[in-house]
């Protein structure tokens, strides 16, 4: 009987944690409505959740979240965390999404497929997307996202398809390197699509392997240098290479030519030399480009010939010289040749048995004599600025450039019928219906054929389209597709109409439904045009309604069922329990709802400002946090403050945390809690403290960060944290720094002014990465003042800026001063006011650039080095005097100040792309000092209380 009992109860607490999740799901999808404030989506909360438009359920949870083009507006907030059973999340082509994206992405660990297509997205790439190990399409293309690819991404093993084109990414790309992960981990991923950003650097020779699976590599239009390493040719899968547009250089290599599945090759528009590729054995090339470069002076290859599957070459301007071959034009499906502005001479012959297909030949400005022409046959060519053209009272065509020919375009015809006249915005269908269509640009990026005009190709893809919406049961009446042109960026764009079945317009799942098929690549073209990318214009024509989706609804009859088929059996048991559930639902509501609305009570009137505008962190109550620190135990003090009380705790999942506990009734500290809130939840960046969450319960403010084992900067100066900082590791740190407030002031949004930038708060992490933290005096810069902020002087005596101190208006070269006094105190580790003396003042006295380290042998700190080690800290001291400028406009800007930086390391032979350490993770003189200020500490040496003048305006 006592067995039954216990099986009982475990049904019954299977059902109550089913119940519960499916609770917490509800909560999260609420908040994010709320956030949306869309008008599309008309999630009702009295239908069950699994039943409303975009949301799949598996067992009561909610596994997927397909909402594209459904005018979704606003962010993602964290709340999206809370889904830990997602497995698809597609929020594509809504144009009104913005704000960075959430590391909070990071939790979803089941997630297959992240899909954010089209949207507006910006900010970095959070380096959580590394946690999702069973990712097989991330699709982020088409957004405004910045900063560099995290090398964390090399994680993702089971990646298939990984695209980041068209955003506004910078930086180089990442390879492996000893623990730090690379993109060339990556051996399962098919697809890697980065073109059309700001990338930048040599190709690592790392990136390669004779383990990738890669078929695409698109590199196009960004900012590489450097030359193609000779590791490529390792990938033998590859079947499409787009290099062009770069800034590549030096000899492509020789053993390019064993790529021998590569169907489409552009190398154009680089500033390759040497000699021409030789290209024997690619016998399945498709498309070449090798225009604009320097090559060599070269004979015409002799492979041109060999080439047998080739549509299109393209080389003008690469210093081909001789006589074409006849049979080079006998090539079964040459369409496209292009090879003007060379010095291609001789008699051009294009009569013996020449490609049926063959439409274009370009030999404009070569040297050509002679034209064999013996057949009547249709070919555009182009001979003008040849000899043959220059002679007086030539009337050949071919000696005058062509007439447009865009009145040739294709567009989908009529099944045979009359099309009617529609009303406004209503569009005839290939089937003669009017309707509202949905609309998007397809962007061939690597077809195999150059022709715009051939619409025997474009009517088998209309085809292969309404088969696949047929066999996909999705509501189509017809495609049709229209006005295929050649991009700048020499893609294949094509306008497509997608119409509905039975209806004036599509509904919402419809819609979806559609969409999904193609941000997410389920549709799949034939081989002649390759891979694509198809952006979706706004659908504002929606049919009323939905269609319900019946197999959610058993989901929920399920349950239903189960609690039936228990409930006689436990009844007495269940009113036992009954009271014990009630109450501990009770409490698991008030957490989920404090997660998920955490300022629901936040009191203005108390000095802490307005409600936070938060754009991602979690919120933990103040229980959370107790059991993290053993109830705030002394043993868990780390520093103190003004500001409060600094302990260290381990959340549930091992990470360790520093908790900033405010004192109570401190309305100074409530501000700073608020906006450390704000702008932390907003910035992410390996060089920026992060912001783990906060707690606002019980009349606690705390904010939650992430722990940085080694301690501030001024402790290492100090030597109080017994970390010895040599000249190498100083210039990394500062590079570190650096570039920490280059992206508050550039990338941020919107920029931030840290206000209080010292060594208290610059703090390095377990590999002596710094790290820029305390935001509790930042000001962000509002569209209406982009160059300063007019606000009472706050900040550190001896870090502050004597313009803004006078005209109390904040810029950013506010923090520029401020930089520019921590990288004197790197090289000297004194305070900036120790007995009276201003570093400033005291640099500035003593140093005479015409002797060696500019004399500053008595300032120096004495463990920085010897001599002979401080190669570059002449040019490092020029750059901290010229921060310390005492006119705001005659300092540099913190980008100048990270390019310069860069400068240095690389003279002295560091790599200015990482800031860690090269070796170990730091270097120790003695046993660590339990008890030096935590880095998370709010006291400062020299605290601005109003009562005293910057050094500068100190009389002597």
């Amino acid at each position: 009987m006592s067995a039954m009992i216990w099986r009982l109860l475990l049904i019954i607490f299977i059902q109550i944690s089913i119940t519960s999740s499916q609770n917490s799901d509800r909560v999260a999808l609420q908040a994010l409505r709320d956030s949306w404030q869309d008008t599309l989506l008309n999630w009702n909360d009295d239908t069950d959740l699994c039943d409303w438009v975009g949301v799949t359920c598996t067992n009561f949870r909610v596994t997927s979240l397909i909402l594209s083009s459904m005018g979704l507006s606003g962010g993602l907030p964290g709340d999206i965390g809370q889904f830990t059973e997602l497995q698809i999340l597609d929020l594509s082509y809504n144009k009104d999404m913005r704000g960075s994206l959430t590391p909070a992405i990071g939790n979803l660990r089941k997630l297959t497929n992240l899909i954010l297509v089209g949207c507006n997205f910006n900010g970095p790439i959070p380096d959580s997307i590394g946690n999702l190990e069973r990712l097989r399409y991330l699709s982020l293309n088409s957004n405004g996202f910045t900063g560099s690819i995290p090398p964390s991404l090399g994680n993702l093993k089971n990646l298939y398809w990984l695209d980041l084109s068209a955003n506004k990414l910078t930086g180089s790309l990442p390879a492996s390197e000893g623990t730090q992960p690379g993109l060339d981990m990556l051996t399962h991923a098919k697809h890697f699509h980065f073109g059309d950003n700001q990338l930048s650097g040599d190709i690592p020779s790392g990136l390669f392997n004779s383990n990738m699976s890669l078929i695409h590599l698109l590199f196009e239009n960004n900012r590489l240098t450097g030359k193609i390493p000779t590791t490529l040719a390792l990938v033998h899968p590859l079947e499409v290479v787009r290099l062009d547009r770069n800034m590549l250089s030096g000899d492509v290599p020789s053993n390019i030519n064993s790529l021998t599945n590569v169907t489409e090759m552009y190398l154009s528009l680089n500033r390759f030399t040497g000699p021409v590729p030789n290209l024997t054995g690619m016998n399945r090339l498709n498309y070449l480009d090798l225009s604009n470069n320097g090559f060599d002076q070269s004979n015409i290859p002799s492979w041109f010939s060999t080439l047998q599957s080739l549509t299109t070459l393209k080389m003008k301007f690469t210093n081909l010289v001789g006589e074409l071959p006849a049979s080079f034009f006998s090539i079964p499906q040459l369409q496209n040749v292009d090879l003007s502005n060379n010095r291609i001479n001789g008699s051009l012959d294009i009569s013996s048995n020449p490609s049926t297909q063959l439409e274009l030949v370009d030999l404009q400005t070569n040297l050509i004599t002679d034209f064999t022409q013996r057949n009547q046959y249709d070919i555009g060519l182009i001979l003008v600025g040849n000899p043959i053209c220059t002679e007086s009272g030539v009337t050949y065509k071919f000696c005058s450039l062509p007439t447009n020919t865009s009145g040739r375009s294709y567009s989908t015809q009529s099944n045979n019928c009359v099309p009617p006249s529609c009303g406004p915005n209503l569009v005839s269908s290939p089937n003669c219906q009017c309707a509202y269509p949905f609309t998007g640009l397809f962007s061939f990026k690597a077809p195999s054929f150059s022709s715009v005009t051939n619409s025997t190709i474009y009517d088998s893809l209309q085809k292969l389209l309404m088969t696949f919406f047929k066999n996909a049961s999705l509501p189509v009446d017809s495609v049709s597709l229209r006005n295929p042109t050649r991009n700048m960026e020499d893609y294949l764009v094509l306008r497509l109409e997608v119409f509905p079945y039975g209806e004036l317009s599509f509904n919402r799942t419809g819609i979806i439904g559609v969409s999904f098929a193609l941000s997410n690549q389920t549709f799949k073209p034939k081989s002649d045009f390759n891979t694509y990318t198809f952006i979706a214009e706004n659908y504002n024509n929606f049919f009323p309604g939905s269609t319900p989706r019946g197999a959610n609804k058993k989901l929920s009859n399920t349950g239903i069922i189960i609690g039936s088929a228990i409930g006689g059996c436990v009844f007495v048991i269940l009113l036992v329990l009954a009271g014990m559930y009630a109450l501990r639902q009770k409490g698991r509501a008030k957490q989920i709802v404090q997660q998920s609305q955490p300022f629901a009570l936040w009191d203005a009137t108390s000095g802490s400002g307005g409600v936070p505008q938060l754009k991602g962190a979690r919120s933990f109550t103040f229980e959370d946090l107790s059991k993290c620190t053993g109830n705030f135990s002394d043993i868990t003090k780390i520093g103190a403050g003004g500001y409060g009380m600094v302990y260290k705790g381990t959340l549930p999942n091992g990470q360790l945390i520093a908790i900033k506990r405010a004192q109570h009734g401190s309305t100074q500290g409530g501000l700073e809690f608020k906006t450390e809130i704000e702008l932390l939840s907003r910035v992410h960046h390996k060089n920026v403290v992060g912001l783990i969450g906060f707690c606002f319960d019980k009349g606690e403010q705390m904010l939650v960060y992430e722990y940085i084992v080694n301690g501030t900067l001024k402790d290492s100066l100090s030597g109080r944290s017994g970390i010895r900082l040599d000249w190498m590791r100083r210039l990394k740190i500062a590079l570190g720094a650096a570039r920490g407030l280059q992206y508050l002031h550039d990338l941020a949004d919107p920029p931030i002014i840290h206000r209080d930038v010292k060594t208290n708060n610059i703090l390095l992490d377990q590999r002596l990465v710094a790290k820029v933290a305390d935001f509790g005096l930042s000001k962000p810069l509002s569209d209406a003042n982009r160059t300063h902020v007019t606000t009472q002087v706050k900040g550190t005596m001896g870090y502050m800026d004597p313009e803004y101190y006078m005209t109390q208006q904040l810029t950013e070269k506010s923090d520029v001063y401020s930089f520019g006094v921590v990288m004197l105190e790197l090289i000297t580790a004194r305070n900036p006011i120790e007995k009276g003396k201003y570093i400033v003042r005291e640099v500035k006295q003593a140093m005479n650039r015409n002797k060696e380290l500019y004399n500053l042998y008595q300032l120096l700190d004495p463990t920085i080095g010897l001599n002979s080690q401080l190669k570059g800290l002449e040019r490092f001291v020029d750059l901290s005097l010229k921060c310390v400028e005492e006119s705001g406009n005659q300092r540099p800007a913190m980008s100048e100040v990270v390019k310069e930086l860069e400068s240095i390391m690389a003279m002295v032979g560091l790599n200015p792309g990482s800031e860690s350490s090269s070796s170990t993770s730091a270097s120790y003189e003695g046993t660590r000092n339990s008890d030096y200020n935590h880095p998370y500490s709010n006291d400062s040496l020299f605290a601005y209380s109003g009562g005293f003048l910057p050094p500068k305006l100190v009389p002597k």
